[in-house]
């Protein structure tokens, strides 16, 4: 066989290689780790606040269908991460206590940032993408429900002086522009970003005059969409996310 012949066979070969189907292994989580996943998607998320007492363990198991000790194991895990806490007693239960406020709590945030470093920054560039997406599609969908709805959060983080409500409220306004939007596929990915950098968030320096300024700008994306402009929202929604984007890069560089 000729070089030139043997070079052929082995770049069919390594096309043919190139074409087989990648398949990678799954990794099967524990139950209680998949009840943990839904609660704390929930809690970052905002949707359940602070201070706000999770399901009892018996509405838990019902929901989930799963055992106790699998709920149990689930709330520990939680606990153990800062995000609940058990009450005993009457009104007692399991309570989210919100963001890490001391040092401890603080410096767990800036470990789980170095880790997942690569992840948060891409998530970032991803964010910077869709969210105007998102906000273009919501000024064609909206309706006078969604415009009153995000009216109430814009008003409710104005009246606050509350630094982790004020954050919760911002989430809850970004979910709610996705959610007008009527993508779901828009939504899952608005979601699965807010959760990847949620801890950055949380790390960021929060002031009246950084508040201030998120909320001007949220005027103006929601104007933008009570006047079913896309282009506006698009842009107002680009400017804004882009100036936390800096913010978070800068964050990253640092950590």
């Amino acid at each position: 066989m000729s070089r030139s012949e043997a070079l052929r066979e082995e770049s069919l070969a390594s096309h043919a290689a190139s074409r087989r189907p990648r398949f990678a292994r799954l990794e099967q989580p524990r139950a209680h780790e998949y009840v943990a996943e839904q609660l704390r998607r929930q809690i970052t998320l905002g949707l359940i606040q602070a201070g706000e007492k999770l399901p009892s363990e018996r509405d838990l198991l019902q929901l989930l269908g799963v055992s106790r000790f699998t709920v149990q194991q689930a709330l520990n895990l939680l606990e153990s991460e800062g995000l609940v806490a058990a009450r005993r007693g009457r009104g007692g239960g399991t309570f989210v206590i919100g963001a890490p406020q001391n040092a401890g709590g603080k410096r767990r945030l800036i470990a789980r940032i170095r880790q997942d470093r690569e992840v948060i920054a891409e998530a970032v560039a991803c964010r910077v993408e869709v969210e105007p997406a998102a906000a273009a599609q919501a000024a064609d969908r909206r309706t006078e429900e969604d415009l009153e709805a995000l009216r109430d959060l814009l008003s409710r983080a104005g009246d606050t002086s509350d630094d982790l409500e004020f954050t919760n409220l911002d989430a809850q306004f970004h979910l709610t522009i996705v959610e007008t939007s009527r993508n779901r596929f828009l939504r899952d990915v608005v979601e699965r970003v807010r959760l990847a950098i949620t801890d950055a968030i949380l790390v960021l320096p929060e002031t009246p005059l950084w508040q201030g300024k998120s909320l001007r700008e949220h005027k103006v994306i929601l104007q933008a969409i009570d006047a079913q402009d896309a282009g506006a929202a698009r842009s107002a929604m680009a400017s804004h996310v882009g100036h936390t984007a800096r913010s978070i890069s800068a964050l990253l560089e640092t950590v």
